[in-house]
C-alpha cells in the first residue's frame, strides 16, 4: 500500500473510485471500506496537526524569548561600551593632567637618588 505524505500507511487512491451518473455532469465518489478507515485517518491527521501547531507554537515562545534576550544583551554591550569610553576619556584626562607632575616627581627622585650615592660614596672614602 502506498503512502502519501507521512499519511498513515493503510491510505489508498485504490479506496476511491469515480462514476458517472447519467448524462448529467455530477460524479458520485465511493468509498471502498475494505482499502481502510478514513475516519481514523482523518483523526490521525489532526492529531499530527494538533502536535504540529503546539511545535510551532513552542518554536514562537522560544524565539520571541531569544529575541528579547538578544536585545537585552545588545542594550548591556551599548552601555558598557559607553561606559568604557567615558572612563577611557577620564583616564587620558588624568594622565594629561597629572603626566607633567608625574615626570617631575621622577626626575626629583633620579637626583635625590644620585645625590645619595654621591654623597655613600665620599663618606665611605675617608
Amino acid at each position: 500500500m502506498a503512502t502519501r505524505g507521512g499519511a498513515a500507511p493503510y491510505r489508498s487512491s485504490d479506496g476511491l473510485s469515480t462514476r458517472q451518473v447519467g448524462s448529467t455532469d455530477e460524479i458520485q465518489l465511493r468509498i471502498d471500506p475494505m482499502q481502510g478507515d478514513l475516519d481514523d485517518e482523518i483523526t490521525g491527521l489532526r492529531k499530527q496537526v494538533r502536535q504540529l501547531r503546539h511545535v510551532a507554537q513552542e518554536i514562537e515562545t522560544e524565539a520571541k524569548f531569544q529575541n528579547e534576550f538578544m536585545n537585552q544583551l545588545q542594550m548591556t554591550v551599548i552601555k558598557a561600551q559607553a561606559g568604557v569610553k567615558n572612563n577611557m576619556r577620564r583616564l587620558k584626562k588624568s594622565v594629561v593632567q597629572s603626566g607633567s607632575s608625574h615626570i617631575l616627581h621622577v626626575v626629583l627622585f633620579a637626583l635625590l637618588c644620585l645625590f645619595l650615592v654621591v654623597l655613600w660614596s665620599k663618606i665611605s672614602r675617608r
